[in-house]
């Protein structure tokens, strides 16, 4: 059994510890600005606890925390990371970061309803979405880290210009929203082509059947706790479960990515910075 390496870990932990406590010294100060009513859509409202606006769907962001920490604590290990993963070094610690950031960046909406709280929250899930669909895409044409990266970026750079549009969407409720779930669609769309296609490689699905079912049950409850399931004052908010079923599909959608196997068809060669399987025509 190969050592550990305990640089994902340790890089991961100082986000989650770093981002976490700044959080919390922003809500203590009121340095996130003033309560505008973001994320009071969300049911929740407060329990007699000074300066967090909405405490159990702030405090169940701790769930994306314990997520990025696992990842992280997987990716010491390259020997688990399937064939593709540990050629493109970074990217799962990236992942575990992008991961434990939901947690602080939601938490800043639901602790204080500001304008900037929102903005930290949408940001995070543009982060996570953009990774998502990058990296399916990445995998798609057969290219390396550097064709991720600007992928990546133009990715959360759109979503932030679509997040612009002022205008009200049918049950997503902002253009923000919409352009996050349509990343997500698009990961899914190319995690199955890239399953299908003959001449790749293969992930085992039911990591992917797994996240995607969380996410679906996540949306359901997202949507039923603004409606007939909301209960202002309980501390158990529909909310709450949406933001511990989405950490727990980060986590699964990692677990997908590690399951990834090249076929025989393959054989590596470089491609860009990185090496990456590709046919052998």
């Amino acid at each position: 059994m190969a050592d550990r390496d305990l640089r994902p870990l340790a890089i991961t932990g100082a986000v989650a510890v770093v981002s976490v406590g700044l959080l919390v010294l922003a809500v203590i100060g009121d340095r996130l600005g003033a309560d505008v009513g973001r994320g009071d859509v969300f049911c929740e409202v407060p329990h007699d606890l000074d300066r967090v606006f909405q405490p159990a769907n702030s405090l169940s962001n701790l769930g994306f925390v314990v997520a990025g920490l696992a990842v992280a604590w997987r990716a010491g290990r390259p020997e688990l990371l399937g064939d593709v993963l540990p050629r493109l070094r970074g990217l799962p610690t990236a992942y575990a970061v992008v991961t434990v950031l939901l947690g602080p960046a939601s938490a800043a909406m639901h602790a204080t309803g500001s304008v900037l709280g929102g903005h930290l929250d949408l940001l995070s899930m543009y982060l996570i979405a953009s990774f998502a669909a990058a990296y399916a895409l990445m995998r798609l044409v057969r290219q390396g880290a550097v064709f991720f990266f600007q992928v990546f970026l133009l990715m959360v750079a759109a979503c932030e210009l679509v997040g612009t549009i002022d205008a009200e969407v049918p049950v997503v409720h902002i253009a923000g929203n919409l352009a996050f779930g349509a990343l997500l669609v698009t990961a899914i769309v190319v995690e199955v082509v890239l399953w299908r296609r003959a001449d790749g490689s293969r992930t085992d699905l039911r990591w992917g059947a797994g996240a995607v079912g969380s996410m679906a049950l996540a949306f359901t409850i997202w949507n039923l706790a603004q409606g007939p399931w909301c209960d202002p004052t309980s501390w158990l908010q529909g909310h709450a479960a949406w933001h511990l079923l989405c950490a727990v599909a980060a986590y699964l959608l990692f677990r997908l990515y590690c399951s990834e196997r090249v076929t025989d068809a393959l054989r590596p060669v470089a491609v860009g910075s990185r090496s990456l399987p590709v046919v052998d025509r």
